[in-house]
Formats: structure tokens, sequence, C-alpha cells
């Protein structure tokens, strides 16, 4: 029997951390990255991820830092 979760996800990451997350994974969001992260370690076939807030690429997260410099 499938079952269905929904789980809320809150985490601090590093600048660099998370670019180097993005590259290993070959991914350009964070959203695809928590999908690929969550694939590999559980193998589901329907990740569904939204990043609600923070940055979701290098780009946000530069103009992220940028506003609070």
């Amino acid at each position: 029997m499938d079952v269905k979760i929904k789980a809320v996800l809150n985490f601090t990451i590093s600048g660099d951390a998370l670019e180097s997350s993005l590259a290993e994974y070959d991914e350009l969001t964070v959203e695809g990255l928590l999908r690929e992260v969550l694939d590999k370690a559980i193998a589901c076939d329907a990740i569904k991820v939204q990043v609600l807030e923070g940055p979701n690429t290098l780009e946000d997260y530069d103009k992220q830092a940028e506003a609070g410099a």
C-alpha cells in the first residue's frame, strides 16, 4: 500500500555549501536539489518540492546577500 507523507523542512546553509551542493547534484534550484537527495535516499516516484522562503537559486542567494550587505 502506498502512503502519502507531507512534511515541512527548515534548514540553514552557508552560501558556499549551497553552491557546492547544487554543483555536486548538477541542479540549478534548491527544489531540484532536495528532490534529487530524497529520490536517491528513499527512491520515491512522485516527489514534489516547493521553496516557500529563502533563495531557490544561486542568483536569488546573490540578490539576498547584496540586499543584506
